[in-house]
């Protein structure tokens, strides 16, 4: 019975060395008979291209892992079951999480008999339509269907609230409740309620809302600033999403208030993260855990990849490993870093709903976040593959639970908000993420929809009829949301909102939190497929001090250095390895304040981040040596790391920083007399640096640049790498075999590139005394072949971007 990605992924996963899906063959054998696939196609190539396919699924599902080879994925039961009985997860699938219980072996096998008489009803005829990735008329019920899609969108448009209510009534439906966790509950309404008029107002109910975290570049211009507008109106939130935000709207209604940082780190610099209210660190792509933001390149434009810093044309994707974050402690680094970026700002993390989130939502309150958002599985994501989209993720209402249950447990659910987010559609939605431990609500598609989406699914294609998921001018001329829609959408589920609350008791929003014990299961809707169910996981009241946050996190940058850097332009200063982040603060500083430029010594081993998010006019020399993620988001700023003059041993032979050097630099210069660590300028997008030697995996992902290498390399050189350009001192004759050619080309220097190293090499010597000597005739030009292209479109007068830094060098 095989036939897709995720059952041969079961199948593997649970230890089967090899699967034989013979049905699926001979079924592709009989279409070639019957001439329904395309013409001249044999049974050979149909199978051939339907094995080539489930192998690339299963690359891609064993990546999201971060498994690398099929011995290692085989029998390893990285699984969540969601609707399967105790019984049968016993005794087939031996210690698999499974928390709500649901169906055994005779419910399968009544589906099974079930779809076996659909296939053979009697009397001939084609198989229904089953209609499990769109909306088919006699298929599986969908939440969004041309019933709720047309009634919201008339009520929105109209302002009527009594419309609304029908599409709210359509939505919270028998058969629609059946579809979610959160229709399997029911509310314990209060025998005479509060009046409506002492219920909390819908203006101070909305400011809870955000919209989802979409980017710049999945929907089109005109539908990301129509969300921005709408919820700076009514002091709710919207979020960039991890594609950047184009600077003019930095000063307007357009400003998005949730700046998103995530692992391609898209856009980021210090500009952009001192105007945020909200720094959101993206470590799950929420509703398709793994998946990492994808944007296929017919979407990148000439100003999608200005604003993304990187090569039009050219398809995006932020890699599953988060370069800085490989354990809790790196992610408190990056809360920290991001602190010293924007001071004001609040800094929440995106994890996603998967067994054992409530632990990691432990450590990011224990890390210093003051948010912390909880995804669900059913949440929309634009361009992602089809075998992405069911069977990842598990509903928001067991991740919010656990996570609400761990915190008050341990005492940390009083300093820290919580947040959920995943296909929320109405007032009933809302009061239930409350009353089981979210302080506040993000919705996307719902937006998207009162903005006029009609889900043709086509977001990946760039084909939206609606103007919204495109960058097609054309298509997006037919744009014609308003931030009023999205607007009268949140007022309304509000006034939703209020009524419940009055029938349940409650006043105040605040005491809405965490009361579980208002929430029971619905007896009423059980049928075969919720059948044996147990909420009783979700519904269980943790004991604790506070159920919602009441303080906030202690203070962390009281004894930054930065603080002493401020009101000077030039000085030297001692630096130990508990300084860290130097930089970061003073370029907030300078970033806000349009502040002179500074030129700083420091002497001494530099901690953690050292010159990160540096602006334009910052120039930070050390004598010492640096820790690991040196120049982080480097945005303008100059460093410069050197060796004392006495220290006694070969510069070029020996380490003067660690890893993950210039990670998502955007521009300035950065010059290293001595070897670095691994993953040296991965996604970097405009910086240049000179370097005397780097670890394995140098300029991965990178997209604009140019890094020049004076020393030995490491493996791996310029994986993804799909911009800008590297230079390579490669005196033995063995870097070809070091570089990873898949997406860029080797060759010799031209009379340009030439100038190029000269200056940089002889600002390199300046800065730091560096003695190196440089054999042109042994250097090696890495350039990507599609930057190549772009570079050839610029020259010609055509469409492409490259920053100016970048386009000078080249």
């Amino acid at each position: 019975e095989p036939r897709s990605v995720h059952s041969i992924a079961v199948l593997i996963g649970y230890g089967a060395a090899a699967v034989n899906p013979y049905v699926m063959l001979e079924t592709l054998a009989e279409l070639v008979d019957l001439g329904w696939l395309p013409d001249g196609m044999t049974v050979e190539e149909a199978q051939v291209r339907a094995v080539k396919g489930i192998a690339k699924g299963l690359l891609k599902v064993m990546s999201k892992m971060g498994i690398s080879t099929i011995p290692s994925y085989c029998g390893a039961q990285i699984f969540e079951a969601v609707g399967l009985a105790p019984e049968l997860v016993e005794r087939y699938f031996t210690g698999t999480p499974s928390r709500i219980g649901g169906i055994g072996l005779r419910e399968i096998a009544d589906g099974s008999l079930a779809r076996h008489a659909r296939a053979y009803p009697g009397n001939g005829g084609l198989l229904p339509v089953v209609g499990l990735y769109a909306w088919r008329r006699d298929g599986e019920h969908h939440q969004w269907n041309p019933d709720t899609i047309s009634l919201l969108q008339h009520a929105v448009r109209s302002g009527s609230f009594e419309r609304f209510e029908q599409y709210s009534d359509a939505a919270n439906a028998e058969s629609a409740r059946r579809s979610s966790l959160r229709g399997l509950l029911e509310f314990r309404f209060s025998a005479g309620g509060v009046p409506l008029e002492e219920v909390e107002p819908v203006a101070e109910i909305v400011k809870r809302f955000s919209t989802g975290a979409m980017s710049l570049g999945s929907i089109s211009r005109e539908a990301h600033e129509t969300l921005a507008q709408a919820m700076n109106r009514i002091g709710g939130r919207s979020n960039t999403g991890e594609g950047g935000e184009d600077p003019v709207r930095f000063e307007d209604d357009r400003r998005s208030k949730i700046k998103q940082v995530a692992s391609g780190r898209f856009g980021v610099n210090a500009n952009y993260l001192a105007n945020a209210d909200e720094l959101q660190i993206k470590m799950a792509q929420g509703a398709k855990p793994g998946e990492g933001g994808q944007l296929p390149g017919h979407k990148v434009d000439s100003y999608i990849a200005s604003v993304r810093m990187t090569t039009p044309g050219v398809g995006l994707i932020s890699p599953p490993p988060h370069h800085d974050i490989y354990s809790i402690e790196d992610l408190k680094q990056l809360i920290y870093d991001l602190r010293c970026a924007n001071p004001d700002a609040r800094i929440s993390v995106k994890l996603v709903a998967e067994v054992g989130v409530g632990t990691v939502a432990a450590g990011v309150a224990k890390a210093g976040a003051d948010h912390v958002l909880i995804s669900g599985h059913d949440g929309g994501t634009g361009a992602s593959p089809v075998s992405s989209i069911l069977h990842a993720g598990i509903p928001w209402e067991i991740g919010l639970a656990e996570t609400q249950q761990t915190l008050v447990r341990n005492d940390l659910r009083s300093r820290i908000w919580v947040q959920t987010d995943g296909q929320l559609k109405t007032g009933r939605d809302v009061v239930v993420a409350a009353l089981l431990g979210a302080d506040e609500m993000g919705f996307a598609t719902a937006p998207l929809v009162a903005s006029g989406c009609v889900m043709m699914r086509a977001c990946h294609l760039n084909t939206c009829p609606v103007g919204i998921a495109t960058q097609d001018p054309e298509l997006r001329k037919k744009f014609a949301g308003e931030p009023e829609h999205v607007v009268n959408f949140f007022f309304f589920v509000a006034e939703e909102v209020r009524a419940l609350m009055a029938r349940l008791g409650v006043a105040r929003f605040d005491d809405l939190v965490g009361r579980v014990d208002l929430l029971d299961a619905d007896e009423a809707l059980t049928e075969w497929q919720t059948r044996g169910i147990d909420l009783s996981n979700i519904l269980r009241a943790p004991e604790g001090s506070s159920l919602r946050r009441t303080r906030a996190q202690e203070p962390a940058l009281t004894d930054a250095l930065d603080w002493q850097l401020l009101d000077i332009d030039e000085g030297d200063f001692a630096i130990r390895n508990v300084n860290r982040t130097v930089g970061g603060i003073l370029s907030h500083h300078v970033t806000t304040h349009q502040a002179t430029g500074r030129r700083i010594t420091l002497r001494g081993s530099a901690g953690q981040s050292f010159g990160a998010w540096l602006a334009p006019g910052i120039e930070l020399t050390l004598v010492g040596e640096a820790n690991d993620y040196v120049g982080k988001g480097l945005s303008g700023g100059v460093l410069a790391l050197r060796p004392p003059e006495d220290a006694g041993f070969v510069a070029e032979d020996n380490v003067i920083a660690g890893n993950t050097i210039l990670y998502g630099a955007t521009s300035g210069r950065a010059f290293f007399r001595g070897l670095v660590g691994e993953r040296f300028a991965v996604r970097n997008s405009g910086a240049c640096a000179v370097v005397e030697g780097v670890g394995d995996h140098a300029c991965e992902y990178m997209t604009g640049g140019v890094v020049v290498v004076l020393g030995p390399t490491g493996r791996n050189f310029a994986a993804g790498m799909s911009g800008g350009i590297a230079y390579v001192l490669d005196e033995g004759g063995m870097f070809a075999e070091r570089c990873n050619t898949q997406m860029v080309a080797l060759d010799g220097l031209g009379p340009g590139d030439v100038e190029t190293v000269r200056a940089l090499v002889d600002e390199h010597r300046a800065r730091t005394g560096s003695t190196v000597e440089v054999d042109f005739g042994a250097l090696v030009r890495v350039m990507p072949h599609e930057y190549r292209r772009a570079l050839a479109a610029v020259s010609s007068g055509g469409d492409g971007f490259l920053t100016a830094e970048t386009e000078t060098a080249a």
